[in-house]
């Protein structure tokens, strides 16, 4: 029968995922596919967790939906005193949505609310960087620096977005550039925006700490973050923080800017928040936006329907007990160090791999041309479409993307497994995707 679904490739029908388990799923007939990406980085306690799974049956038989313009409930409060109950970073209040793009549009949003509110009406921009990736809504994709992505829409991006250089060292560092230098002509060049824009026009500037899916887990250079910081903070405007894919113990701590050494205004998580079980996403506030808008009009001007849903909070706060309380951040962090050992094992000396990258259980691979220049290959030979169909075809899913090197160009393979990841699956991870690199790439 054909299907009726709107699929991703509408001449195209995926196989059919009938079942999963810890870190493997099961597709109809009863193929085992290892999952090392999470789907999208959302996975991270694998499939079909027995905990999260009764909570969310335990909660189906209280109260399954209410309107939050009426009521609160019970997880939905214990999510958020949970997340920010300690108030990390100055963080505490927690917006709860569907899934990362409803968290970047609440974060843009509420920046330009808390300029109003306190007075600065003419706040209303936003600086982003260029090979960003945000969102697929109208709002985050403007945000966003994803090209090809970008660009079918472009008409109806909004304009009051702009974008800075990425901070990605190995391909846009000068050879005559410390890292030092390489940080300071980059503040240099958020600074010159502000002037451009105007600096009292600016409201915020959004990063993700580690880049996820448009240039495959790219971390920052030394005091990078702290020097954005800075110019936000000589201009007045807030720092936005995407941890979407990053945040919520990917890179081996709960949020990725704990090593950054800054902390947030407002901070976007989801994937990890609820690891797939229910669609959920989360802005993370900080006390000064808080107050800002509470000496205000007092009310939050957005909403949505199914905002701080009591099945969704259910799950999310159980995947977060989980973590916790079996101490998973530490499997992160030894699972992250050996596949970043094994993947240089295989790859370090792989002719067409210019870059191993990453940080905890988020890695990835570059693929090259040629290592010396770093040059791409052709974006017609969708080398990263060969590389996730050779690898599905061995019983791998991994999370493959093309555009690496300036949007259009380049190909790297993200790899985001499970917290629960085996040093054994971690292993197969590796085999399976050296052999779907090299068939890809062979004539």
């Amino acid at each position: 029968m054909a299907s009726r679904i709107l699929h991703r490739t509408p001449r195209r029908t995926p196989p059919r995922a009938v079942g999963g388990h810890g870190s493997w799923l099961v597709e109809e007939g009863g193929r085992q596919v290892l999952d090392a990406s999470g789907g999208a980085a959302v996975a991270c306690l694998g499939h079909g967790h027995p905990r999260v799974i009764e909570a969310i049956k335990a909660q189906l038989d209280q109260v399954c939906y209410v309107h939050t313009s009426l009521f609160t409930n019970d997880p939905a409060e214990a999510l958020a005193e949970t997340l920010v109950g300690h108030e990390p970073g100055g963080l505490s209040r927690a917006y709860f949505v569907s899934g990362g793009s409803e968290a970047v549009e609440a974060a843009l949003k509420l920046a330009r609310q808390y300029f109003v509110e306190i007075g600065q009406p003419a706040r209303s921009r936003v600086i982003a960087r260029r090979q960003s990736y945000h969102g697929n809504t109208l709002g985050a994709l403007s945000a966003g620096g994803n090209v090809a992505r970008r660009a079918l829409y472009a008409p109806l991006l909004s304009p009051a977005f702009s974008h800075v250089s990425p901070a990605f060292a190995w391909r846009d560092r000068r050879a005559d550039e410390d890292e030092a230098a390489y940080v300071a002509r980059l503040a240099a060049e958020l600074e010159a925006e502000f002037q451009r824009l105007g600096p009292d026009t600016v409201a915020a500037f959004i990063a993700e700490p580690v880049v996820g899916a448009t240039t495959g887990c790219v971390t920052a250079p030394a005091g990078y973050f702290p020097a954005m910081r800075a110019v936000c903070d000589r201009h007045g405007a807030l720092l936005i923080l995407d941890e979407i894919m990053c945040g919520m113990g990917r890179t081996g701590t709960m949020h990725a800017w704990e090593q950054e050494g800054v902390v947030p205004d407002l901070q976007c998580v989801a994937k990890g928040l609820g690891g797939g079980f229910q669609p959920i996403g989360a802005l993370l506030v900080s006390r000064r936006v808080v107050e800002g808008l509470e000496s205000g009009t007092g009310a939050f001007q957005h909403g949505h329907t199914y905002q701080a849903h009591p099945v969704a909070c259910a799950a999310a706060l159980a995947v977060q007990q989980v973590i916790a309380e079996e101490d998973l951040l530490a499997n992160v962090r030894a699972m992250g160090a050996l596949l970043e050992q094994r993947l240089t094992e295989r790859f370090g000396n792989h002719r067409h791999v210019g870059h191993i990258r990453g940080r905890g259980l988020f890695q990835a691979i570059e693929l090259v041309q040629d290592r010396a220049t770093k040059q791409p290959f052709p974006p017609e030979h969708a080398l990263h479409a060969r590389v996730k169909e050779e690898a599905f075809r061995r019983g791998l899913a991994c999370y493959p993307t093309g555009g690496t090197a300036d949007g259009v160009a380049g190909d790297h393979v993200l790899l985001a497994p499970p917290y629960i990841i085996r040093a054994d699956e971690v292993d197969l991870i590796v085999d399976r995707l050296g052999d779907a690199v090299d068939a890809a790439i062979r004539p």
